[in-house]
């Protein structure tokens, strides 16, 4: 099926954090309903009763369809790093 994508801005962590630029699923789509996926619920061998779903991707986008805009600075070590240990004193 030959269409432009929907577009929108997201952030991704990986491999690395950045703002990609990546399609999305047309939410007047009648397969999805908008979701993107179609569920394929399925039930347990012996007793039948729900165990899981199933997704398959929609036709209406294309999940793979991303472009890296910015990537995003890495915060450095010392930012990560807690100083002692964790305080319960109330902050009041």
């Amino acid at each position: 099926m030959n269409r432009l994508p929907r577009l929108r801005i997201q952030r991704t962590a990986l491999p690395r954090n950045a703002l990609i630029l990546t399609d999305t699923p047309r939410p007047d789509c009648p397969a999805c309903d908008g979701i993107g996926a179609i569920e394929h619920p399925y039930g347990h061998h012996e007793t039948g009763e729900y165990e899981d779903s199933h997704w398959e991707p929609c036709h209406c986008w294309d999940e793979g369809l991303r472009w890296v805009l910015l990537p995003l600075p890495r915060l450095p070590e010392r930012w990560h790093r807690r100083r002692g240990g964790y305080n319960d004193e109330p902050p009041f």
